[in-house]
């Protein structure tokens, strides 16, 4: 599945739409600045993989900074068996100069 632009994921959250929409930084980085998502560490994924089991069949968003650590997520989760991950391309700095 095609990654998602930041004016996609605006618009789709400015809508209203609940999104599976997961951070996968750091606390400390989430702490500073974040749009909502829930907090999924890069390298919790493993162990919370169960937690995350429903949602093998939906479309699922993952970011970071910039876009390299939610890329290495969407690999991890599809060779999981997640169907549609999407990635935020440029990450929350992306988004962030979106809104300005």
């Amino acid at each position: 599945m095609n990654d998602i632009t930041p004016e996609e994921l605006k618009s789709r959250l400015e809508k209203g739409e609940t999104l599976p929409l997961f951070d996968v930084r750091e606390d400390w980085e989430y702490d500073e600045s974040n749009i909502g998502a829930e907090l999924l560490p890069l390298a919790s994924i493993p162990l919370r993989l169960k937690e995350l089991e429903p949602l093998k069949t939906k479309e699922v968003i993952v970011h970071c900074k910039s876009g390299s650590r939610s890329h290495q997520a969407k690999k991890y989760l599809s060779k999981q068996g997640f169907r549609q991950v999407r990635s935020l391309i440029g990450g929350i700095e992306a988004y962030l100069n979106n809104q300005k």
